[in-house]
């Protein structure tokens, strides 16, 4: 699935992000546990170096806690990266990535200097009520749905530490199709920029391998139906999505797959392991090579004399 939804002030909000980047000590970013990899920023992995990074798990109360620890352990394999798992109902657990800050750049907190930080993620993973919690008071607008916050802001935290907030920032190409659909499907789109039963049926082929028994005890499913278009008209019919006829809803079915998911009402799910991520870039790798292949015959022909 391509994403299609790329609003004018995140253009913005990317350029200015490139433009501040030098001058900041400490990049702060702000991941989805149930997606770790696929809220991740591409532009930031290209352009942080080595700067410290602080990748925060949020929103781990809908994740799978397992996974999550999978998540924290290949993540520090990058040089310079911390995580810390937390949900938006715990300002103590928040709070430490204020300690945190200064324990990752000893020297300017021994010489009493101020530590420039900028947080950073993608749309609707929390980032507004981490800051609110981190600065005491509120500050930053937040909401259930993606793109509010528009503009950049600096927030003194105290303790010698500044923080530049930024937009939710998505990409206007995300290679990794897989990427795609898990963004959808945990809200980071706005709704209206996809088709609900795609990302539905996408949703529930990957939960009927990974989490059955969700499934199976939420809609009194038994067996659970193989195929995921099968398995959704077998929800819609359970929970009343029907017409007349007889006729499952497949949009409706899918709107409450989507909203019981994203809910928490399925459980503790993670969509994707560090396992899936691996291979899914060779695929993307050989994805990259053919394109350029394909290119590079196309300047050959229209270029008779290479």
């Amino acid at each position: 699935m391509q994403i299609q939804w790329f609003p004018g002030h995140m253009h913005k909000a990317s350029k200015e992000i490139k433009y501040a980047l030098p001058d900041i000590d400490l990049l702060i970013e702000i991941l989805d546990a149930r997606i770790p990899y696929s809220s991740q920023n591409p532009m930031l992995a290209s352009l942080r170096g080595d700067k410290p990074t602080i990748r925060v798990l949020s929103k781990t109360d809908l994740a799978d806690p397992e996974l999550t620890k999978e998540w924290q352990t290949y993540l520090e394999r990058e040089q310079a990266v911390k995580t810390l798992a937390v949900t938006t109902q715990q300002p103590e657990k928040i709070k430490q990535i204020i300690d945190l800050c200064a324990k990752m750049l000893p020297e300017k907190t021994a010489a009493n200097k101020v530590i420039r930080t900028m947080i950073m993620g993608i749309p609707n993973v929390g980032k507004s009520t981490i800051i609110n919690v981190l600065a005491g008071r509120t500050i930053a607008k937040t909401g259930n749905e993606p793109a509010v916050t528009k503009h950049q802001q600096r927030i003194n935290l105290g303790n010698n530490i500044v923080l530049s907030d930024t937009p939710g920032v998505l990409w206007p190409n995300v290679e990794n199709r897989h990427s795609g659909y898990r963004l959808a499907v945990t809200g980071a789109i706005k709704d209206t920029a996809f088709q609900h039963d795609d990302i539905a049926l996408y949703a529930l082929e990957y939960l009927r391998k990974a989490y059955p028994e969700r499934l199976s005890q939420r809609y009194r499913l038994d067996p659970l139906p193989e195929e995921p278009l099968a398995l959704l008209e077998a929800i819609g019919a359970k929970r009343g999505c029907l017409r007349s006829g007889g006729i499952v809803e497949l949009d409706k079915a899918a709107k409450l797959l989507m909203n019981e998911f994203r809910a928490g009402t399925l459980g503790q799910i993670t969509l994707e392991t560090p396992e899936m991520i691996e291979a899914e870039m060779v695929e993307l790798t050989a994805i990259r090579e053919q394109k350029a292949a394909k290119q590079a015959a196309r300047r050959r022909g229209n270029n008779p004399q290479s």
